[in-house]
């Protein structure tokens, strides 16, 4: 008959019939907090689905259905997700799509958990807290049950990031390969992700992981954009992944530009205002406008005149071109414009930006957002491509008391952005303890984190929806930069054990006894075997 406990042979674990039957109590003494926590969470998602039947739009969703009803790539935005979209239209509904983003979410907060538990022993209290954000945020759960990309982008990097920081061991040459698949994968979700190939490989560098690992992460990585960008160079005749990188970085710069410090060729001139930088509107009025007032002025957005035709190689390059100029001539402006969309990251409250319209639609209201006219056509019997999709009802179907609950919840529960910035901070200052190792293992979740705000300010604008991915991973970055055994967890264990010195003398003072005494009865008080 097996002993009733595991023995140790040759750094194996030999394990008993009961001690296998124990396996679920220890699972859950070891993980019951976070079990507390998460079952809520995941009732909350219940909550919206049930209140919000089968999803919520925002404007960019009808583009994405369109697109896939179509199955053409966009020249707007990068279309990852309207293939996966693709995937799932046999099923005519919506509601696997929210479902599946949900459990995407609540797969995130679990994957965050277990590598900080597995990898680094992070306390399981210090565990769950890093992941509380993503789990009961209630924009996040909004952001969740959007027809958008966000949530599979957040869930496809965190993957990666999980599987490369999984084990102490340096990863495989096949894991590599693996990983840089997922960061080609994200790329095609959002673009945003382009820049974290960079964040990845450098972190990889930096450990001295080697170069044919690095190697196979950017190759594989570069698999899902060539074969995309080489979809689009077959439907728009360009080698690209949008052609709209050029127009979206021309209403960056058109919040500083001044012409007159620049030197133009005679046909991007046309690109130019004389409207004075602090008499003009925010960024993205210069893409999706003609032109209007703002703080009393007429401004015209020059590239209104192309109307939907903006977004093709012609104008596109000269809007690139433009902002380069602009850049090079006033880079301190260009930096300056950066720092401020960046900086409303971490605001205490929430404005409504860019506009009231826009802000409404990250909101679970009583009201949500129509079928939008544009996406309105007759395909058959169906009379937009939302309703084709599903082939049936694309409006959103508001159930009470469920849809109150969750307004109720998004209203009141959600992370600051003041939060975020001081959990960012916390991870800089373990980082900085760990300053030999070039920021220890926390180096990789809080960069991407910074990137992930940091390129959208840098290349458009300023959005409330950017952020939410950032998020679990500053978190991540700042429940491993205090971790046992990195310095940040060792100079928080000296820490400590000084204040609990300092409370032994106090109350040894307190009683007549001398420190000396106080250590003595310490010693007493301990078992023979400590």
């Amino acid at each position: 008959m097996p002993t009733a406990t595991p023995r140790a042979q040759s750094g194996t674990r030999t394990w008993s019939f009961r001690s296998v039957r124990s396996l679920p109590g220890r699972a859950w003494r070891d993980h019951r907090l976070f079990t507390l926590v998460f079952v809520p969470a995941v009732l909350l998602r219940v909550c919206a689905e049930l209140g919000y039947q089968w999803q919520v739009w925002f404007n960019d969703s009808f583009d994405y259905i369109q697109n896939t009803v179509h199955f053409q790539l966009d020249t707007t935005r990068v279309s990852g997700y309207s293939i996966w979209l693709k995937i799932l239209e046999p099923f005519h509904t919506y509601a696997l799509i929210t479902i599946l983003q949900h459990l995407m979410g609540l797969a995130v907060a679990v994957m965050i958990y277990a590598l900080a538990r597995h990898r680094y022993s992070v306390p399981p209290v210090w565990a769950t807290l890093a992941v509380v954000p993503v789990l009961y945020d209630g924009f996040q759960i909004q952001l969740e049950h959007l027809i958008m990309a966000d949530t599979p982008f957040l869930f496809v990097i965190t993957l990666a990031m999980v599987l490369l920081l999984w084990d102490r061991r340096p990863p495989s040459l096949v894991r590599c390969a693996v990983i840089g698949l997922l960061l080609g994968i994200a790329d095609v979700l959002r673009s945003v992700a382009l820049p974290l190939l960079a964040v990845f490989a450098v972190y990889l560098v930096i450990r001295r992981i080697g170069w044919r690992r690095v190697g196979a992460l950017i190759v594989m990585c570069a698999l899902p954009v060539v074969a995309y960008a080489g979809w689009f160079d077959i439907q728009h005749g360009q080698f690209a992944m949008t052609t709209s990188n050029g127009v979206f970085l021309y209403s960056r710069v058109m919040t500083f530009a001044e012409c007159s410090r620049m030197s133009l060729p005679a046909d991007e001139k046309w690109l130019c205002t004389t409207v004075p930088p602090d008499k003009r509107p925010i960024a993205q009025a210069y893409i999706w406008t003609s032109g209007g007032y703002n703080d009393g002025m007429r401004y015209t957005a020059p590239l209104g005149r192309y109307g939907a035709s903006k977004f093709t190689p012609v104008p596109n390059k000269l809007a690139e071109n433009f902002a380069i100029k602009a850049i090079e001539a006033q880079p301190l402006d260009y930096l300056q414009a950066t720092w401020d969309d960046t900086w409303r990251v971490f605001g205490w409250s929430r404005q409504v930006f860019p506009q009231a319209a826009t802000y409404d639609e990250y909101l679970f209201s009583k009201h949500p957002l129509p079928i939008a006219s544009y996406n309105k056509v007759q395909i058959g019997p169906w009379g937009s491509y939302a309703a084709a999709y599903v082939e049936g009802n694309p409006y959103t179907h508001v159930v009470e008391p469920f849809a109150e609950v969750i307004r109720l919840w998004q209203r009141y529960v959600w992370l600051p952005g003041t939060v975020y910035g001081l959990v960012l901070l916390v991870g800089f200052g373990g980082m900085a303890l760990a300053w030999r190792r070039v920021g220890g293992e926390a180096l990789l979740p809080w960069a991407t984190s910074v990137m992930l705000i940091v390129f959208p300010a840098a290349t458009a604008e300023f959005d409330y929806r950017y952020v939410l991915p950032a998020v679990p991973f500053a978190c991540l970055a700042a429940a491993l930069s205090f971790a046992p055994g990195t310095p940040g967890g060792n100079w928080l264990r000296r820490l400590t054990e000084g204040i609990r010195r300092e409370r032994i003398v106090s109350a040894g003072s307190g009683s007549g006894a001398s420190p000396s005494d106080a250590g003595d009865d310490e010693r007493d008080l301990a078992p023979d075997s400590a």
